[in-house]
C-alpha cells in the first residue's frame, strides 16, 4: 500500500510541478514512475489494448464446517449455481457481474460482488459476499452410533454467512513474472517464471446460526432412542470477527505453447481475528481474540493472442475460525470459463502491425 500511495504523490507531483522543474529533474521523475511497472519484454508482452471486454460462465461453491470441542461435526453448502455475466477492463481495473441462471426459491438474498485492479507489481481484491439462505446439511457427525443419513442433503435456511473486505498484495519478480498474464488476460507471458509474493489484508465476517431450528431437526429426523442433542459449543445465535491477516506465496507460469500458459498459485495467510457473539440469551454475549490460518489457491489455463483470449480459471478460498466454543471453516469459490477481446489500441503501437 505504501508504494501505491508514493506512486500516486509521483504523479500528483509530476501534474502540478512540470513548470518549475528543469528537463532532468523531470527525467528522475518519470524513470522512478515508470520503475514501479517496470517489466522485462523479453519475459512479457505488454498489452497493447486500452481495453477489454469478456463474457464468462462457471460455477460457485460454497462449503461450511461446524465442529464443536466434543467432536460434533455439520456440514452445509446450497447446491452449485450457474452464473454468467460481462465483464470489462480499462487498464489495470477489472470488474464484472455475473447473474445466476436458473431459479431457487432460497437464492433471493444471495450477492457475491468481486473488483480487482491489477499491476505488474501490486494486486488489490475486493469482495462482497452474501450466501443468502439456500444451504443444505450435506452430512453430519452427531455421535457415536448415530445414523445421521436422514438429515443429509435437507434443506436448511438456518444459516447465513457473509463476508466483506479485500486483499493487496505485492508481486516479487514482477519485472519476469506477469501476475496478470494468468489472472487478467492483459498481459503476455512468453518464458516460464515464477515469484514469490506477500500481502495484507482485511475483512468483515459474520456468521448466524439458528441452533434451535438445528436441534427441531434433529428431533424430526434422528432416531429418538438416541435422545441427541447439539452440544453447548454449537448452541448460539450468531458470531462476528474482524480479520486482519498477514500472507505470503508463490506463483508460477508454465508457457508450454507460444501464447499458452498454465498459471498456478498459492497463498497461506496468519490472520488475528477480534471477534464477538451471541448465545444462547441476547443478553449472553461472548468475545475471543485468536490466531488463525486462512488460504487462498487459484489456477489458470489461458490462451492469449494479444487480441483475442480464452481459458478456464478456478479459485478457493480457506477462511479457518476458532474459538473455545466452536471451530468453523468456510471454503468458498468458483470455476469459470471465458472467452473475450481487447480493443482500443494504445499509441506507441499503432504504427505497428496489429
Amino acid at each position: 500500500m505504501a508504494r501505491l500511495l508514493f506512486l500516486l504523490l509521483l504523479l500528483t507531483t509530476i501534474r502540478f510541478d512540470v513548470r518549475g522543474a528543469d528537463k532532468d529533474e523531470l527525467g528522475v521523475i518519470r524513470r522512478t514512475v515508470r520503475g514501479f511497472d517496470y517489466i522485462d519484454e523479453r519475459y512479457i508482452e505488454p498489452q497493447h489494448y486500452n481495453f477489454t471486454a469478456m463474457a464468462q460462465a462457471g460455477y460457485t461453491y460454497d462449503y461450511y464446517t461446524l465442529r464443536s470441542d466434543n467432536g460434533q461435526i455439520l456440514n452445509f453448502a446450497p447446491d452449485r449455481t450457474f452464473k454468467a455475466g460481462p465483464y470489462f477492463g480499462w487498464k489495470w481495473f477489472f470488474a464484472g457481474w455475473m447473474f445466476s441462471l436458473g431459479h431457487s426459491d432460497f437464492s433471493k438474498n444471495k450477492t457475491d460482488i468481486d473488483l480487482s485492479i491489477y499491476s505488474s507489481q501490486i494486486g488489490i481484491d475486493f469482495f462482497y459476499r452474501r450466501t443468502g439462505n439456500d444451504y443444505k446439511i450435506r452430512n453430519a457427525r452427531l455421535g457415536k452410533n448415530i445414523d445421521t443419513a436422514p438429515i443429509d442433503h435437507l434443506p436448511f435456511d438456518g444459516i447465513n454467512v457473509g463476508i466483506t473486505g479485500g486483499n493487496i498484495y505485492y508481486v516479487f519478480n514482477h519485472g519476469r513474472f506477469s501476475y496478470p498474464a494468468a489472472f487478467a488476460q492483459s498481459t503476455i507471458q512468453k518464458i516460464s517464471c515464477g515469484s514469490w509474493l506477500a500481502g495484507i489484508g482485511y475483512s468483515i465476517n459474520s456468521l448466524d446460526f439458528d441452533y434451535e431450528k438445528m436441534q427441531e431437526v434433529i428431533d424430526e429426523r434422528i432416531d429418538h432412542t438416541h435422545n441427541v442433542k447439539l452440544d453447548s459449543g454449537l448452541m448460539f445465535r450468531s458470531a462476528h470477527y474482524q480479520d486482519f491477516n498477514v500472507s505470503v506465496g508463490y506463483a508460477y507460469n508454465w508457457v508450454f505453447a507460444k501464447n499458452f500458459l498454465i498459471g498456478g498459485c498459492g497463498q497461506m495467510a496468519v490472520s488475528y481475528k477480534n471477534s464477538s457473539g451471541e448465545t444462547i440469551s441476547a443478553d449472553d454475549i461472548y468475545s475471543f481474540n485468536n490466531v488463525s490460518p486462512n488460504f487462498i489457491g487459484r489456477f489458470a489455463l489461458v490462451y492469449n493472442n494479444m487480441r483475442w483470449y480464452a481459458g478456464m480459471s478456478a479459485i478457493v478460498r480457506s477462511n479457518f475460525y476458532i474459538n473455545s466454543r466452536f471451530t468453523s471453516n468456510n471454503t468458498f469459490g468458483s470455476i469459470n470459463l471465458y472467452a473475450g477481446f481487447n480493443f482500443g489500441l494504445k499509441k506507441r503501437y499503432r504504427t505497428k502491425k496489429d
